[in-house]
């Protein structure tokens, strides 16, 4: 996936996470937002794990499409 498209998704990401953060501190919000909110925090972290891989490998000459997204358990236990 090209940079570009990563940061299409991302900012895609962004806005539904906005969206449901809003819709939670409203108190409308239920179990199945409450859930979603949890995957699209995930998935915006292999999102930006994946595009620093790639940013990484450019950066050190080598092909970016060398990254690859990581699993759930792996980004989630990185320190911030």
């Amino acid at each position: 996936m090209k940079d570009n498209r990563v940061l299409n998704q991302i900012s895609a990401l962004v806005d539904e996470e906005r969206t449901l953060r809003e819709e939670r501190s409203s108190g409308a919000i239920g179990d199945e937002g409450h859930r979603r909110l949890v995957e699209v925090e995930v998935e915006l972290d292999q999102c930006w794990d994946y595009l620093r891989q790639r940013r990484a490998a450019r950066a050190a000459g080598l092909p970016p499409e060398n990254a690859q997204v990581r699993n759930p358990e792996t980004v989630e236990r990185y320190q911030q």
